[in-house]
């Protein structure tokens, strides 16, 4: 904690707030882990509900069982190969974010293993902020997303190019993500690729 921060809460007469120190910990037990092993372990330990598929037909089972349990009746869900889905799973979306929407199925470019984030950008939330997306968000990603830290996303980025509007989530336990009034959930379908 910053000699700010422990000042501010001496004045204030609150207890000194760490960060969570068992993801931190985690991470570090880590360090010389599989990238996909890893990813899911810190993916899962700040909240966020990991799910790994061999193949398309497992995981729409798994995103039917997610509908059915979280009882989701209207998606955001911009992907027209994400649509195909949600068509068998006889679930209602729209193409842009709307105020029924109660969860968004989307894609992601990338999935970070250092810290079990998601990175996110235009191409899979359109012009919205993702503060703005629903409090149900069910990501569809590939085993070849996985990076391993936030330097290699940026310089496949930066190879592709055109991708704009970068951001990151992670699961509704992380101190990474700042504090919001509603707890997002936060599902991953890994598929195998």
């Amino acid at each position: 904690m910053s000699l700010f921060k422990k000042i501010v809460s001496k004045i204030l007469n609150q207890d000194e707030q760490q960060d969570d120190p068992n993801v931190t910990k985690l991470a570090d037990q880590l360090r010389n882990a599989d990238l996909d092993y890893k990813f899911a372990q810190l993916f899962t330990a700040s909240g966020g509900f990991f799910n790994y598929c061999g193949d398309e037909a497992e995981a729409l089972q798994v995103l039917n069982q997610i509908v059915k349990i979280e009882g989701i009746k209207n998606v955001f869900c911009c992907d027209d190969d994400l649509q195909n889905f949600l068509n068998v799973t006889k679930t209602s979306f729209t193409k842009n974010l709307d105020i029924n929407n109660d969860a968004a199925f989307i894609t992601c470019e990338f999935l970070i293993a250092y810290d079990g984030r998601v990175m996110l950008s235009y191409n899979n939330i359109l012009h919205y902020h993702s503060s703005r997306l629903p409090g149900k968000i069910i990501i569809m990603a590939t085993v070849s997303q996985i990076v391993r830290d936030l330097n290699e996303a940026m310089m496949k980025i930066k190879r592709r190019g055109n991708v704009r509007n970068l951001t990151s989530i992670s699961g509704s336990q992380s101190k990474l993500d700042a504090p919001t009034q509603d707890q997002t959930k936060l599902f991953l379908i890994l598929l195998e690729d």
